[in-house]
């Protein structure tokens, strides 16, 4: 169930079930059953306000009443605009529900209560105002345990922007499928804990939308990392070159190096001027140490080393030595991890760099990153998906756009979203280990995509497996245990 789904695609499934002969209303049933079914989970017995909103999402919120007053569960109703106005399998609910029902206002929402939240669901398109806007404030306010029907009300469920009042869920059952908005932040984090419930649209359906947007997870890359023959040998493991900066700012690349190490590169080598490798020497020992003389062309270094994949970028310096490495790496035909310097060094002209990039190379921008290459696709508010998209076809190679919603996606529109972050990952240096990572597996031959879907769950995995107080170094002292036990 890795399958994300657009609005649009979320209402063809429910069309596609109806022409394989499953009624409407039936679905419906199931979706209230599934509300009803997490309230009677969380175990207390304090009275279940339902809030029923004036469409679809209402209509599942009768059902869930009506089932949990069958449950013998005392149940009150509060319906947002006039319930004879429904239309369609919501007016039907409401008829089957046949109980009292009371205007939902603000005042009418009980303190440290229960709540089902069937106000809007995720086709909501406007900011929520006037009542709308007054109660969700209340809900909020409330105390309570709140679910939330398909997605809470007032986030939108295509791009997960909450530009007005949301109600902020302790519980969110979807249906089927995510939408978008469960996958990104803020409007993950609205969402509390999320249940995708099987209420009865047959799989087979997903043949027919043809998904383009997955949320990461191993079940999907099930043959990665690779696992090394016990013939292999370092040289066939695979070697990544790491470019270092100038002596006072070697430390990314040394992060870089040793995650390389650690994700399964047979060899590693730092590159450095002259004070650099000198500086590098004294704290690595895995990690080989090659000097350069400062100045000189990349070229003739990488004709000696046989190298299969570099990182290039941390600490690296914003300057012409550093556009020019780029280019010496991809004259090479070298598969590129692309990060910090080595993204900014091109922010003036970045169809520069694009013009030498295919899909062996991955770009992990930031936000700022990745605004400086791709001004005109660095409006927050747009789907987060959507941008990384066009970026990634515009660049011809795969783009990460790391956030605790990291957005990965290939040239040809397959898009990622990773959600095993955690907020100990807001540290300096991570993006360095990151950027290893992933190099190591380029190193090893891995393609661009599955190198950065694999490294940035392996990133995530490490990061939550150190927890609170994590420095980056720590990450990629925990990836041997990530390794062993969580794949």
């Amino acid at each position: 169930m890795n399958d994300i789904l657009t609005i649009a695609q979320a209402y063809e499934a429910d069309q596609l079930a109806a022409k394989a002969g499953i009624e409407s209303y039936d679905l419906m049933l199931r979706a209230g059953a599934a509300l009803a079914q997490a309230v009677m989970a969380a175990k207390t017995c304090v009275q279940v306000q339902v809030l029923c909103g004036p469409g679809a999402n209402g209509g599942d919120g009768y059902v869930a009443a009506k089932v949990l007053r069958e449950a013998g569960r005392d149940v009150a109703v509060f319906c947002l605009g006039d319930p004879d106005k429904l239309t369609g399998d919501a007016q039907r609910a409401y008829k089957d529900w046949n109980g009292s029902t009371t205007p939902a206002t603000a005042a009418a929402i009980e303190k440290n209560g229960m709540i089902i939240d069937a106000l809007f669901g995720a086709g909501l398109s406007r900011v929520l105002e006037g009542d709308a806007a007054t109660l969700v404030t209340a809900i909020n306010e409330s105390d309570s345990y709140v679910v939330s029907a398909d997605l809470p009300s007032g986030v939108f469920g295509d791009n997960g922007a909450m530009s007005g009042p949301h109600v902020r869920a302790d519980e969110t059952v979807t249906f089927f499928r995510k939408k978008t908005a469960h996958v990104l932040q803020p409007a993950c984090a609205a969402c509390g804990v999320i249940t995708v419930a099987d209420i009865g649209i047959p799989v087979d359906v997903l043949d027919t939308i043809r998904p383009t947007v997955f949320e990461n997870n191993p079940t999907l890359w099930p043959d990665l990392p690779p696992t090394p023959s016990i013939i292999a040998h370092k040289h066939t493991r695979g070697h990544l070159l790491v470019r270092c900066g100038d002596a006072l700012s070697t430390g990314a690349a040394r992060l870089a190096a040793r995650a390389g190490l650690r994700a399964g590169a047979g060899l590693v080598t730092l590159l450095a001027d002259d004070d650099a490798a000198q500086v590098c020497a004294t704290h690595e020992t895995e990690v080989m140490v090659a000097r350069r003389i400062k100045g000189r062309a990349l070229g003739p270094h990488l004709r000696k080393m046989r190298v299969g994949a570099a990182v290039i970028g941390p600490a690296g310096g914003v300057d012409k030595a550093m556009r020019e490495d780029v280019g010496a790496l991809r004259s090479a035909n070298i598969a590129l991890a692309l990060d910090a310097d080595g993204l900014s060094a091109f922010a003036d002209a970045p169809d520069l760099l694009f013009a030498q990039l295919n899909e062996t190379c991955v770009l992990t921008p930031h936000e700022g990153e990745f605004a400086r290459l791709f001004p005109d696709l660095a409006d927050r508010a747009a789907s987060k998906v959507e941008r990384v998209r066009a970026a990634a076809e515009r660049a011809n190679c795969v783009v990460v756009l790391k956030g605790p919603d990291s957005v990965i996606a290939a040239p040809d529109g397959c898009v990622y979203v990773n959600t095993n972050a955690c907020a100990y990952l807001a540290t300096a240096g991570s993006g360095d280990v990151l950027a290893g990572i992933i190099g190591a597996l380029l190193a090893q031959g891995v393609t661009g995509f599955e190198a950065a879907v694999c490294g940035v769950w392996l990133h995530g995995a490490a990061g939550a497996l150190c927890g609170r107080g994590l420095i980056a170094g720590d990450l990629t002292r925990a990836l041997p245990e990530v390794l062993q036990t969580q794949l």
